[in-house]
């Protein structure tokens, strides 16, 4: 039995579009933190049973779910030459698939549990690689901090990796305003999918990611807040534009989202030093140096968000025991 855990991270630059969807490869690349609040830990145990079974959150998974898993465990399995199945069982201490990026914690945890249960060698590059197959933005959550994706170029997805970025200088802690939602309609999966197939904007769209990065990394080196803000909230406003495009349209805003982005665009023109960023949900997380945190989750709090969820930067996934 092997148990490990993951931390959720947030994109600063997005990436929205597959060019594969078979080995889960990113169409362009992305820059992100991983958040400690937003931690799944999983288990994976060895059995001799005839299928692999999947628990969430104390909950006997649905068929979709599991197959997911099972998949997964497949690659694992090959790489091992074993063909033991596997009960898992994964929780989250946040809202699962609700547009807080639980894949990418949950299969950062289950590929570092699984390769562990497996006997799998595995660095952290090959660990990324690993995990982006179960879902694109785990890659990121192998690292702690900063991380950047790059896209890669290869059809066997083996330039398609996360790492560490380093030299950044700007410490930044989070506030989440969470909608009052359940699981989002559109997973990030179809909702890329139709934005690629249908959406005008997408070619300009994958055109921006690369200057973004750029611009995006360097205002992290240079220390320069403002010229951050201005880009990951772009960079976040343009995906969303790109979704929102697509035929028929995908909005994943709901009201709190609008109330939320304008409560943080106010707290930056009154001097705090804050930025948005929506992932594929209806959720605002509000990006601040860690000693202003507690000032944009009391602002947060006073609108119509079901709660503030604060958190400074995790760690990468872990394994606790084997």
């Amino acid at each position: 039995m092997a148990v490990a855990s993951a931390r959720a991270n947030i994109a600063l630059v997005k990436y929205w579009g597959k060019r594969s969807a078979a080995l889960n490869l990113p169409a362009a690349g992305s820059l992100s933190l991983t958040l400690a609040a937003l931690e799944t830990r999983t288990t994976v145990q060895l059995t001799d049973g005839p299928q692999d079974r999947l628990l969430l959150d104390g909950e006997p998974a649905n068929a979709k779910a599991t197959g997911r898993v099972s998949r997964f465990l497949d690659l694992v399995r090959k790489r091992a030459d074993r063909h033991e199945r596997a009960e898992v069982v994964s929780e989250n201490g946040f809202p699962t698939a609700a547009g807080l990026a639980s894949s990418a914690s949950a299969f950062a945890a289950l590929a570092r549990a699984a390769t562990a249960a497996y006997g799998v060698e595995a660095n952290p590059r090959e660990l990324s690689i690993l995990a982006r197959q179960g879902s694109g933005s785990a890659a990121r959550s192998i690292f702690g901090g900063y991380a950047r994706m790059h896209a890669g170029a290869r059809d066997d997805g083996s330039d398609a990796f996360a790492e560490a970025l380093e030299g950044a200088r700007i410490e930044l802690a989070a506030a989440i305003a969470v909608a009052d939602a359940g699981e989002k309609a559109i997973g990030s999966t179809e909702g890329m999918d139709r934005t690629r197939d249908t959406s005008p904007y997408h070619a300009a769209w994958l055109d921006l990611v690369d200057r973004d990065l750029a611009a995006a990394e360097l205002a992290l080196r240079k220390a320069d807040f403002e010229e951050l803000a201005e880009v990951v909230e772009g960079s976040c406003l343009a995906m969303h534009a790109n979704a929102l495009a697509a035929r028929p349209g995908i909005l994943y805003f709901g009201p709190s989202t609008l109330w939320a982005l304008e409560r943080v665009r106010a707290l930056r023109a009154e001097g705090t030093p804050v930025m948005f960023t929506i992932d594929a949900g209806p959720h605002v997380v509000a990006f601040t140096p860690p000693e202003h945190l507690d000032l944009v989750e009391r602002a947060l709090a006073e609108g119509p968000v079901a709660r503030v969820i604060t958190s400074q930067a995790g760690d990468g996934a872990r394994l606790e025991s084997e």
